[in-house]
């Protein structure tokens, strides 16, 4: 007898039950749902997300509100589990019964919570989860024709188009000869190797091998030893936070010295990437989606904001996603004429076209996706300590360092 199956189909039985007793008032707040990670692994994400969030209710709610009401976001802590995220979606539409969930952070996650809100035709805007098949309406038995059945957007890019300010520096700048990519053995984790697998082919870059790992692994020495051996010139890594951090540490242990270190985002641009690699992190460069230092109206005074509220060293491009989301959450809900309901939600978030502190933010229809959020994106690399914008050079707030003498960065 399948257990889970069972427990699954009475937990939904019970949602709907108590759904119904939970109809919502019309002169209370306005919820939206939340889906992050807020314990585990990636509860430095969803942290920041979360925070950020908070940031724009609290600066709508001291304004008046939306309409005169009050908006509340309703979180549910995913886990970083993607079963765990499904129910989540479920008890965010069922129980407390919102017309919009966003959020979503882990792309395995996100994509089970999107299944979720096509199911119950509930729109979903997310915010950082990238598999490109997250806006692929083929994944969900739709065609690119189906934009009315389609409750999936997103306004972050998607995983394949996060290196597109990094192929420009690799072919003008720096150059190199080989590569070795090393990935967790996600869907993130693959997808992204993948796509930089392709740009290296286009640039005539000899890929020496390309290695998957179990994300929260704790000795990454024998990886890290079979890429010295192949000498390469760049060592292209997509990880989270804390195996971000090891990797680096221990390269550094084992006197690992390619000509450099570079990360897909994720892991690499967190400043908790920094506390815990210490002057590993030094000068190792990555793909961002966005920095503080971009003439964009409102990214510097988010960041400022943030410090000043929350302390630290201030977020980086996660925490930029989930306050733009808030704001494009605002936008709509603004546009709605006071109705709430997921249809209208969906038919206003069609017609999203706004500013945010991300840059702009509209959903089209190219490649084979749907409801999906075009933009740039940057290249930084830590220097004494601080994230710095180094391309492209038009953007840039620091001189991109390379080749690195690492026996003097890391003595």
């Amino acid at each position: 007898m399948n257990y889970s199956k069972i427990f699954h189909v009475l937990f939904v039985i019970i949602l709907f039950v108590f759904g119904l007793s939970n109809c919502s008032d019309d002169n209370g707040p306005i919820k939206i749902g939340v889906l992050l990670p807020l314990t585990g692994s990636q509860a430095n994400f969803g942290e920041m997300e979360k925070n950020s969030y908070e940031m724009v209710k609290e600066k709508i709610n001291s304004e008046g509100g939306i309409n005169g009401r009050q908006l509340l976001f309703v979180y549910e802590d995913d886990t970083g589990k993607p079963d765990i995220g499904r129910t989540g979606a479920e008890k965010l539409i069922n129980i407390d019964k919102v017309p919009l969930i966003t959020g979503g952070y882990s792309s395995s996650v996100t994509f089970a919570a999107c299944a979720v809100a096509q199911q119950y035709r509930t729109p979903f805007l997310v915010n950082t989860g990238s598999v490109d098949k997250i806006t692929q309406p083929s994944e969900f038995n739709l065609t690119e024709n189906d934009g009315d059945k389609f409750y999936i957007y997103r306004l972050n890019p998607p995983v394949s188009e996060y290196t597109s300010g990094l192929e420009s520096l690799l072919s003008e700048v720096v150059k190199p000869a080989s590569v070795f990519i090393l990935h967790e053995n996600t869907s993130f984790g693959s997808e992204g190797a993948e796509s930089f697998k392709n740009i290296c082919e286009k640039n005539n870059v000899k890929i020496l091998d390309v290695k998957s790992y179990s994300a929260g692994a704790i000795d990454f020495k024998p990886l890290l030893q079979n890429a010295k051996n192949t000498k390469p010139d760049i060592v292209y890594m997509i990880s989270y936070v804390m195996d971000a951090a090891l990797l680096m540490k221990q390269s550094r242990e084992i006197g690992f010295m390619p000509k450099l270190f570079v990360g897909a985002g994720a892991g690499y641009t967190m400043p908790a990437f920094k506390e815990n690699a210490g002057i590993a992190s030094e000068m190792v460069l990555s793909v961002t989606l966005w920095h503080q230092t971009l003439p964009i109206e409102g990214a510097l005074e988010y960041y400022n904001n943030y410090i000043k509220k929350y302390g630290g060293e201030g977020p980086d491009y996660h925490g930029a996603e989930a306050y733009a989301a808030a704001q494009v959450v605002v936008d709509v809900l603004k546009r709605c004429d006071n109705d709430y309901t997921p249809e209208k939600i969906k038919s206003t978030l069609d017609k999203t076209d706004i500013n945010t502190v991300f840059g702009r933010v509209k959903f089209s229809s190219y490649n084979g996706k749907l409801h999906q959020n075009k933009m740039s994106t940057y290249v930084v690399q830590w220097i004494d300590g601080q994230l710095k914008l180094v391309w492209p050079e038009n953007l840039s707030n620091a001189v991109f360092s390379y080749p690195i003498d690492w026996n003097q960065v890391w003595k």
